[in-house]
């Protein structure tokens, strides 16, 4: 059974040694806000909606080569919007780390002050999305950004209120087992494969909505519990009935859950952590 079509990806919880210089970043060069905000927990996002959680540990220690996040990636309404976003960063300073044209999505690629890495990305119409004998095929090109940079008007305002969290990426330890996991209990779709290194999976037909690679992780015992890094992601479904079909499937296949709230906590078999909630 798949997982409904409109299933999207929500908010992402990192854990970060400096709460406070991290949520300056996530301000200042990515332009969102404090939805909330307390000494050592901040809420950022946009129009409302929270898209990424930090909770300050002062004693986490990054766990290299371990499963984890590879990169969380905000969706941008259009290519002015990412034009203009990338005009204010590197105005700012900031490093990129990376600019790609992956044929389904223009995408820039940097990292927070403690490593976490971020993707800012728009999408190409779906029309134009690369596909041979009906299978997807999404590639990395060089973007060419000054082109990019053409599109760009007037001065960035921070991001829109229509920015929302496109996809994650995450660091796994064996493919086969993240695939099944992704695949046949939580339902969703298998979009492309590269190799015996990485997945991508989606709902309703979108590119990716996770990325999974073993790339500097195969075969690594799961991140320590309070390691810096990803704490969980959030799967959102459209209705109640979704969630409890959901829970029932996990259960009969023996996977630990754990409920509170109309929502599901759950761990990948690489141990990322996953809250799976109705919107």
């Amino acid at each position: 059974m798949n997982i409904p079509a409109n299933t999207r990806i929500g908010a992402v919880r990192l854990r970060v040694r400096d709460v406070k210089l991290c949520s300056g970043f996530y301000r200042n060069a990515l332009g969102l806000h404090a939805i909330s905000e307390q000494d050592l927990f901040v809420r950022l996002g946009v129009g409302g909606e929270v898209l990424v959680e930090l909770e300050e540990d002062a004693d986490a220690e990054r766990a290299a080569n371990r499963p984890g996040l590879f990169h969380l990636a905000l969706l941008l309404p259009s290519s002015r919007a990412l034009a203009s976003w990338l005009q204010h960063v590197q105005r700012a300073g900031w490093p990129l780390q990376g600019a790609s044209d992956h044929g389904v999505s223009k995408a820039i690629y940097l990292s927070d002050p403690e490593g976490n890495g971020i993707e800012v990305y728009c999408d190409r119409d779906r029309g134009r999305w690369p596909f041979v004998d009906g299978q997807l095929r999404m590639g990395t090109e060089r973007l060419d950004m000054q082109k990019l940079l053409d599109l760009a008007e007037g001065e960035w305002a921070g991001m829109s209120d229509d920015t929302r969290m496109g996809h994650v990426h995450l660091r796994v330890n064996d493919i086969a087992a993240s695939e099944y996991f992704y695949c046949a209990l939580l339902g969703f779709d298998l979009m492309q494969r590269y190799g015996d290194e990485a997945r991508f999976v989606s709902a309703g037909g979108y590119h990716h909505h996770l990325g999974l690679n073993v790339w500097h992780s195969r075969g690594a015992a799961p991140a320590p519990e309070k390691a810096a890094g990803l704490v969980h992601y959030q799967i959102l479904l459209p209705a109640t009935s979704s969630l409890t079909v959901l829970r029932a499937r996990l259960e009969e296949a023996a996977i630990a859950v754990h409920e509170d709230e109309h929502a599901l906590s759950v761990r990948d078999p690489a141990g990322n952590g996953i809250v799976v909630r109705v919107e």
